[in-house]
This record gives C-alpha cells, sequence and structure tokens, in this order.
C-alpha cells in the first residue's frame, strides 16, 4: 500500500468512502452524502497548502483518504490545519488510518503549519487511539454539539504540535 497525493481520478472512490460514512456513522456530521459535483469541489480545495491524500493498493483500489483543512477563517489561524481520516469498511484495523495519518503530520510539517486539530465525533475510540498513537493529545471534549441518528454525539478535540518529533509509522 502506498499513501499519494490524491488526483482527480480518486474522486469516486473517495465519494464512496465518505458517503457510507454519512449514512452509516458518526465520524462526519454531514447528514446528505456528497454528489459527484461536490466531491471534485471539494477535491479541487485540496491542492497546494491543504493537500488530501488516498492509501492505494497495489491493485490501485483506495483504501482511504486524508484531508489538512483550514482550521478557521480568521488570519490569526493560518498556522494551524485540522485532519479528516476515513478508512472504507474492508480496510479497517489494518493500518490504513495511521499510514494517513503519518503522512498527514509530515505534511503539515514540511508545509509549515504548527499545530494539526483532530475533531472526532461520535465516541469514535478507534479515531482517538489512532490519533493518540500518532502524537496527538486531548486537549478537550466539546458535549453534544451534533444530533445524528436521533442521538446526541459529542466531539473529542485532539491536538499535535508540529515542532515535536515526528510519529513512527
Amino acid at each position: 500500500m502506498q499513501v499519494r497525493l490524491a488526483q482527480a481520478r480518486d474522486a469516486e472512490a473517495i465519494r464512496e468512502i465518505y458517503n457510507h460514512e454519512v449514512l452509516t456513522g458518526t465520524a462526519t456530521f454531514d447528514l446528505r452524502p456528497r454528489t459527484t459535483d461536490e466531491q471534485h469541489t471539494w477535491l479541487a480545495s485540496h491542492l497546494g497548502p491543504y493537500p488530501a491524500v488516498v492509501a492505494e493498493e497495489p491493485s490501485g483500489a483506495v483504501a482511504g483518504f486524508g484531508s489538512l483543512s483550514p482550521f478557521r477563517e480568521r488570519p490569526a489561524y493560518n498556522t494551524t490545519v485540522e485532519n479528516s481520516v476515513y478508512v472504507s469498511v474492508d480496510h479497517q484495523r489494518r493500518g490504513v488510518g495511521k499510514a494517513i495519518l503519518v503522512e498527514l503530520v509530515r505534511l503539515g510539517r514540511e508545509g509549515g503549519f504548527h499545530t494539526i486539530i483532530a475533531r472526532i465525533g461520535g465516541h469514535n475510540e478507534a479515531s482517538i487511539a489512532l490519533h493518540a498513537a500518532c502524537g496527538f493529545v486531548e486537549v478537550g471534549v466539546e458535549r453534544e454539539v451534533g444530533r445524528k441518528f436521533g442521538q446526541w454525539l459529542d466531539v473529542v478535540v485532539m491536538q499535535a504540535m508540529l515542532d515535536s518529533p515526528p510519529a513512527r509509522p
């Protein structure tokens, strides 16, 4: 498996992975699946300093994806990014998420960012453990800030300072 920058040809695979989580999970608080056009727009917004990456199997299948995004709009936040990591159901618990997150941390350092924020929704213990394994620490919990599938959802906020030593793959 290799982790590489996402390309336009990856849009449909990314959309399928993301929309599965929209419809069945709580890792995203989106309630409506992305259209093909919306996915292409999202991918175009993740070029340059805010990259998207995919984990690709030797067969060419996309096993997961991740991205760095602006943390907030105000200029004082420009050195902070937020990360996202999604792994297809068929590839979970095989190291795909860790490979993606390690690459995002590397790209964040290379891009000159100071810190990465992870906002993990829906009591996602696997994602919390993944981020902790990659050097993120919990800095807070936003209580009942989302509602999906008839339940209130917390968001665990984790942070990695990029001035720290890199996480091991």
